[in-house]
């Protein structure tokens, strides 16, 4: 699991059937010092993230079984928002 800064979202008229109804965000891998780690992402949200939150993510094939359909093209999901950084 990764930790990501939201700092974006997508808007995509033409996509993959699998994408559509998804929020699509972009997402800046960070780490335990929230900084900025790797480089941006697109993720698609399960948890109603919104621009400027931290959020907790998943990728590859765990991404995938957030969704109905493990097949989605879909490579990171944002499975939480981060409320405290606690060292």
């Amino acid at each position: 699991m990764l930790m990501a800064k939201v700092v974006g979202s997508v808007v995509s008229t033409q996509k993959d059937e699998s994408l559509i109804g998804k929020k699509l965000m972009i997402i800046q891998p960070i780490n335990s010092e929230q900084q900025n780690i790797r480089f941006q992402q697109v993720a698609a949200d399960t948890v109603g993230a919104g621009i400027g939150d931290y959020v907790l993510l998943t990728s590859g094939s765990s991404a995938r079984k957030m969704f109905s359909t493990p097949s989605d093209a879909v490579d990171y999901a944002i499975v939480g928002i981060i409320d405290t950084f606690d060292f």
